[in-house]
């Protein structure tokens, strides 16, 4: 998976397009995401102990890595994430500046 963990993405598609936010989460092998601001749900909470009260909770649910560009800590636009090796290391490049991520 190309995205990672404290990435800032842009959503391109659905409900929340056009939105930014950073990477809290990956999940390589279900290829989603999990990412602050965005896709958020309510979660119902019942009360733990006695005397508690149940509560709902707002929270990020993951998205699809698919619906997401990465946005350029150097350019500072949306991109695709391209690879260069070298010595035997894998580096993320930005596609547009060809700068390493």
């Amino acid at each position: 998976m190309k995205i990672k963990k404290g990435d800032t993405i842009l959503v391109i598609y659905g409900k929340y397009r056009a939105k930014t936010g950073k990477v809290l989460r990956a999940f390589p092998k279900g290829n989603k995401i999990l990412v602050e601001g965005v896709n958020i749900v309510k979660k119902h909470q019942k009360p733990r102990k006695s005397g508690e009260k149940g509560q709902v909770i707002e929270m990020p649910s993951p998205i699809n890595v698919s619906g997401v560009k990465l946005i350029c800590p150097k350019c500072g636009k949306a991109t695709r994430v391209g690879y260069k090796i070298v010595n035997n290391k894998k580096f993320r490049i930005c596609k547009k500046c060809s700068q390493e991520i």
